[in-house]
């Protein structure tokens, strides 16, 4: 009898969790503005990922790091904070970098059981995101960011995906068009497989005489047909002008009328200043008041975990070294407070009333330098077919060849140059919007390109492809600049052209439940079950009790 009573409890147990489950609530976007069932949804959010590797020097005064650790591939450490969270009363996390070969179904489904959503950038430190320094819009960051997509696709709790953090500064415009380009492709992507999430982009904050053109450009549509297929769905700005007890008017005046006219969703992708301490958050009731709500949709505080940067320490709680115990510091609770005093922001326009624009471009000027002519669509298949054409090719003595690729490539530019060629066939201009054959390749497939031309100029004698034992002959490549020439030429057929990229061949499409960013489609690797999964488990588990109580299954 105890164990049937046991067994009774644990199905009650069991069924009373499936009728209780409930998927997260969408959060769509219409014209500025997010919504979701109940009305205007605004982010309410907290930074949520520690802090990799940081190697100081002259080429990294944003302290970026150079490795990461993807916090949603942690189950213990999600559900350790998940009571965190929730005191702070977060509706939304945002995560700057996640492996998509992982598995991140505990996490995804404990947050999205607990109501919080998640914005997740697609770039990677190092070489898994566009370059300020020397940008592309390649196959192998479209792969990188098409894979992450579809890893998360399942998930019913993603709300956007982020294509770049602070790629554009001041006096790197001309990355703009590459980084609308991403918003396009990814955009086009995300609709072919109908998910629901956003596409957004994380601006840094500086003059307004850069950042408002540049987040005019990302939301504007170059062929004035008010469409929105190039433009982002959800603009971030890195805050960070409240500091200490400062009011809307000193702080936030000036940013609130740079933004009034805009078109698509805005909020504040991360805020907290930390130059007059203590933190006292007080920036959240006026980010959440009238003042601001007809421009910002919420924001995201940072950050949850210990973070160092070039102003100083950020940070609200730390972890134990064995990483199961949480101290909160006084950040945390004063953040605490002031998010739980956010209780009815407001909740107007209604949904119904608020309607997308997209107006055309801004023009170049001293501050602003960006084509509106956008790299092409990154083809793999032409990239491919273009490699297979090469007498010389990159083939590295050393698996670690990411480290060789840069320096390798401009060594062999440089002997071109000498010899009176060019790299302008690798190579992309996003202020003329001129952009080189092979400038959407994988870097690898450059280096190649190049290390064949400089074969070729020297009648392809075999020490000429050597580049320090890096270089390769192909015996069936083409023979001669000519032929190299109509190589090239027969396999890209059209080198502007955009389409709706596709997964990189040999990567399943992860199914989604719902046909949108939906709930996991199975319930056995710790996601949360859909709704149709759920009735046929309180089937099942209601024959069992029948069964149980009826005498026809017995218990030993």
């Amino acid at each position: 009898m105890a164990k049937f009573t046991t067994f009774c409890s644990a199905l009650l147990l069991a069924i009373s969790y499936l009728i209780n489950v409930e998927a997260i609530d969408k959060v769509t976007r219409s014209g500025r503005y997010l919504y979701t069932s109940s009305g205007r949804f605004y982010i309410k959010g907290i930074a949520y990922q520690e802090q990799g590797a940081v190697v100081p020097g002259a080429d990294n005064s944003f302290l970026e790091p150079s490795t990461f650790i993807d916090p949603l591939a942690d189950s213990d450490g999600c559900s350790r904070d998940l009571p965190f969270l929730q005191k702070l009363g977060v509706n939304t996390i945002r995560v700057y970098s996640v492996n998509s070969s992982l598995n991140h179904d505990s996490c995804m489904s404990t947050f999205s059981g607990a109501g919080i959503y998640t914005i997740i950038d697609l770039a990677l430190p190092l070489n898994g995101s566009i370059d300020r320094d020397s940008p592309s819009w390649s196959t192998n960051l479209l792969d990188q960011y098409l894979e992450t997509i579809n890893t998360f696709n399942k998930y019913d709790n993603v709300l956007a995906f982020n294509v770049g953090n602070e790629a554009i500064i001041s006096n790197t415009t001309d990355v703009a068009p590459y980084l609308k380009a991403a918003a396009r492709d990814i955009k086009a992507y995300i609709n072919s497989i109908s998910s629901s999430a956003l596409v957004g982009y994380a601006a840094i904050d500086g003059d307004s005489t850069f950042r408002v053109p540049v987040a005019n450009f990302l939301s504007c549509d170059p062929s004035n047909t008010n469409s929105s297929s190039t433009s982002i769905d959800l603009y971030g700005l890195n805050n960070y002008e409240w500091c200490g007890d400062s009011s809307f008017e000193a702080s936030y005046a000036g940013v609130e009328g740079d933004y009034a006219g805009y078109n698509v969703a805005a909020y504040f992708s991360e805020f907290g200043c930390i130059t007059s301490p203590p933190r006292l958050w007080t920036e959240v009731g006026a980010l959440f008041s009238t003042e601001m709500s007809d421009v910002w949709s919420g924001g995201i505080a940072f950050s949850y975990f210990p973070a160092a940067s070039a102003q100083g320490q950020f940070g609200m709680v730390n972890i134990s070294s064995d990483g199961t115990t949480v101290t909160t510091g006084d950040d945390f609770t004063r953040l605490q407070a002031q998010y739980g005093n956010v209780t009815s922001p407001p909740n107007t326009p209604s949904q119904g009333s608020s309607s997308a624009t997209y107006p055309s471009c801004p023009g170049q000027n001293s501050s602003f330098a960006a084509s509106t002519t956008l790299p092409p669509t990154p083809n793999e298949a032409a990239c491919n077919c273009i490699e297979s054409t090469f007498g010389c090719a990159f083939k590295p003595s050393t698996s670690n060849y990411s480290a060789i690729v840069g320096s390798l490539i401009d060594t062999a530019c440089g002997l071109l140059g000498q010899a009176g060629s060019t790299c302008d066939d690798i190579a992309g201009n996003g202020t003329t919007g001129v952009y080189g054959t092979l400038s959407g390749c994988d870097p690898t497939i450059k280096l190649s390109f190049t290390m064949n031309q400089w074969y070729q100029l020297n009648g392809m004698q075999p020490e000429s492809c050597s580049f320090a034992g890096n270089g390769s002959v192909n015996p069936l490549g083409a023979s001669g600049t000519a032929s190299a020439f109509a190589a090239e030429t027969s396999c890209v057929a059209s080198p502007s052209a955009t389409f709706t990229p596709s997964l990189p061949s040999g990567i399943a499409t992860a199914s989604s439940s719902s046909g949108s960013s939906g709930a996991s489609d199975s319930g056995s690797n710790g996601a949360i079950p859909s709704f149709g999964e759920n009735q046929a488990l309180l089937g099942m588990l209601g024959l069992a009790l029948i069964g149980v109580a009826s005498g026809i299954w017995t218990l030993t």
